[in-house]
């Protein structure tokens, strides 16, 4: 993604429902300082570009982010629609799709 990310847009909506499942907002903002695999989210584009992130936390968990984008004059700010850990199906396809990256730390 080559777009200046000027930081992260949240409110109680976003944040709750995130929250809701173990992750909180600073994991979210430190796992996209990590430079996580990003690819459009094209069934759930409808009213807005949306995008799913895949990588791992600073403690190793691979988890699943779905975002948006909202433009600023400062540049653009990720607004996380949802944020889960990943199931072992998902990581077992995540670590054939990126086998540099190590087995996964479930904790």
């Amino acid at each position: 993604m080559e777009t200046r990310i000027a930081g992260f847009d949240w409110d109680e909506g976003n944040r709750a429902k995130c929250e809701k499942r173990g992750l909180t907002a600073a994991e979210i903002e430190a796992f996209f300082a990590r430079a996580p695999r990003v690819a459009p989210d094209l069934k759930h584009s409808t009213s807005e570009d949306r995008f799913i992130a895949i990588g791992r936390t600073t403690t190793g968990r691979p988890i699943f982010v779905a975002f948006a984008l909202r433009a600023t004059s400062r540049g653009s700010l990720i607004r996380p629609v949802s944020a889960r850990y990943m199931h072992r199906k998902e990581i077992t396809k995540y670590e054939k799709a990126i086998p540099n990256e190590g087995s996964a730390a479930e904790n």
